[in-house]
């Protein structure tokens, strides 16, 4: 039988990890996925640093595939969205920070706008 060595060992520990974690993310991956994708945000409409801004669950929406099947307005001019395949949001404004909800993501892009009007971006 071989001598036992540093190496051997090692490689056994870092195969065993493997193994184990292997044969837990089948039964983690799906309760995560459904946590996240399996509820479509309720609508929303409030007033937040002046701005209006509003949610709903979109019908028929050609951004589908983007926005879950969901539209975001500020000041009825709609805010594109982004569900990203962790759960987060994104918007077209404030791309590079996913927050919680399209609500926060409305939140958001108010903040980062500054008063500034969030003009119609052009759906190709």
């Amino acid at each position: 039988m071989p001598e036992l060595t540093r190496r051997r060992a090692l490689t056994a520990a870092a195969a065993l990890a493997t193994a184990t974690a292997a044969a837990t993310l089948p039964a983690a991956v799906p309760a995560q996925a459904a946590g996240h994708h399996g509820t479509t945000p309720g609508s929303f409409d409030e007033i937040y640093k002046g701005r209006r801004i509003q949610g709903r669950p979109a019908v028929g929406s050609g951004h589908h595939h983007h926005g879950a099947g969901y539209a975001v307005f500020v000041d009825g001019v709609e805010l594109h969205v982004m569900r990203n395949a962790d759960g987060s949001w994104i918007s077209v404004v404030s791309h590079y920070a996913p927050v919680p909800t399209p609500r926060a993501a409305a939140r958001a892009a108010v903040d980062e706008l500054q008063g500034a009007p969030l003009l119609p971006f052009p759906a190709n």
